[in-house]
């Protein structure tokens, strides 16, 4: 008798570890993240800048899933888009999410010159050229996601406010909130310089379809900022409260691949 699926998590038993028991993609040769050594990144100069242009009624909701905290957007057009840089079309938002650590030494899911971030905010599009987003996951070209690092210092970053204001309201997995009118190009960092290569989502079933956009420049966000994500609970409301916290998954073997740089 063949077993279900095991519900994946970050724990010893259901944890990054032992996700390639039921998806066998998690033991491919794309695998993401990795860790990003600035010295081998290869400069290619066919690479161009990138643009977003985000309509902020595309913002729906905001949820907790148990596994992150995560803000939807309308993707039925192109209303939100992410295009240039090493995309070939426009690539449309349909939304982010974030991963972070139980503390501020870890939690981003690339790492730099062997620095980790406390988090890692992840921007996902997909390729509308595909019938849809689940025909896109299935293709090699089908999703970029803009990433970019959340460090702990100051000046902090307040457009992160509005998301973090949300966040008592989605305590427990299973919680949703409306999330109308939030354009998050507000998030990005003021360099635009980033590095690119081909991998794969972070969570099962870790599908090899993703260009993956890095920005170098991380954003700064407060402890206070960080402690709002660690309270999220990884549990429903009936259930004991269990932090959610680290939600990465571990940097991947590179293989044969080298990160890009405009």
């Amino acid at each position: 008798m063949s077993h279900p699926p095991c519900p994946w998590g970050y724990e010893k038993h259901n944890g990054p570890d032992r996700w390639y028991e039921y998806y066998p993609s998690a033991k491919g040769h794309n695998q993401s993240p990795i860790e990003i050594n600035s010295k081998e990144v290869h400069y290619d100069h066919s690479l161009l800048p990138w643009f977003a242009s985000y309509d902020p009624g595309a913002a729906k909701t905001i949820l907790n899933n148990g596994r992150t905290c995560k803000v939807v957007f309308d993707d039925t057009f192109d209303r939100s888009v992410l295009r240039g840089g090493p995309l070939p079309g426009i690539y449309r938002l349909r939304q982010l999410h974030f991963h972070w650590g139980s503390s501020d030494d870890q939690g981003s899911e690339h790492v730099v010159d062997g620095v980790k971030y406390a988090g890692e905010l992840h921007l996902l599009h997909w390729n509308p050229k595909h019938s849809n987003y689940a025909d896109a996951v299935r293709r090699y070209d089908g999703v970029a996601i803009l990433a970019i690092f959340l460090k702990v210092g100051k000046p902090i970053k307040r457009e992160m406010k509005r998301i973090l204001e949300e966040v008592g309201a989605i305590k427990s997995k299973g919680k949703e909130a409306p999330f109308p009118n939030f354009d998050p190009s507000i998030l990005f960092p003021k360099s635009r310089d980033y590095w690119t290569y081909h991998g794969s989502f972070t969570t099962p079933p870790c599908e090899e379809v993703i260009t993956w956009i890095i920005l170098r420049e991380p954003i700064i966000v407060s402890p206070d900022q960080m402690a709002k994500l660690r309270s999220l609970s990884m549990n429903s409301e009936n259930e004991p409260f269990r932090p959610l916290v680290d939600n990465w998954r571990p940097p991947q073997p590179r293989y044969y691949r080298m990160p890009a740089k405009a």
